[in-house]
């Protein structure tokens, strides 16, 4: 006689820490380039933001996602970029960066 095994389906709440990490609608995350890693170290981080958000409102942001206070922030706006791709012509789509510059001994932690 030949018995089949069944498997039970465990639900198992998993908690994801990122779920759990402070978020504000101005700022859409970190920007990861070789050039923003270099300033990382020297106390300049870089992040994407929202087109309306000002120098005001992301210093207020980053002092509740992060708990540090910024000495400064350096606001770029991001033109739009053509490129082909397989014959293709497309655009990159453009946007604003911050770039937040904290007091010596202040760090961000990014994971």
């Amino acid at each position: 006689m030949a018995t089949t095994k069944t498997k039970k389906n465990k639900d198992v709440a998993v908690v994801d820490d990122a779920k759990k990490a402070k978020t504000h609608p101005l700022i859409k995350g970190v920007r990861v380039t070789e050039k923003a890693a270099i300033a990382a170290e020297k106390g300049a981080y870089t992040f994407n933001v929202e087109d309306n958000a000002n120098k005001n409102e992301i210093k207020k942001a980053i002092k509740h996602i992060y708990g540090v206070t910024p000495e400064r922030v350096a606001i770029t706006l991001i033109k739009e970029k053509k490129v082909v791709r397989r014959g293709k012509i497309g655009t990159k789509k453009g946007g604003k960066k911050a770039v937040v510059y904290l007091k010596k001994g202040d760090k961000i932690t990014i994971a």
